[in-house]
């Protein structure tokens, strides 16, 4: 599934038109990014839960040269997903 049909999804669902339901689920994932740079949590009950992981640096090897490269350290966004979507996941 796309934006597009993701859209189409929440506008049909909650009765919204989709301009509405656009507005609404990018100020939903600008909410998420926005706590994310914060370095906080989202956590959506029953959901799951978003956070950002820190991977520290490393060195690595370039597959085609085989030469020792330096991998820097980055911040990575995390998804765990909540129990009740698990098991839906699941059933």
């Amino acid at each position: 599934m796309n934006k597009t049909e993701l859209v189409e999804k929440i506008a049909e669902a909650a009765g919204l038109s989709k301009a509405d339901a656009k507005k609404a689920l990018d100020a939903t994932t600008d909410a998420i990014k926005n706590a994310l740079i914060a370095g906080d949590k989202v956590q959506l009950v029953g959901f799951g839960t978003f956070s950002i992981n820190e991977r520290p640096a490393r060195e690595g090897v370039n597959p085609a040269t085989k030469q020792k490269i330096q991998i820097a350290a980055k911040k990575v966004a995390k998804f765990k997903a909540g129990a009740e979507l698990a098991d839906a996941v699941n059933a």
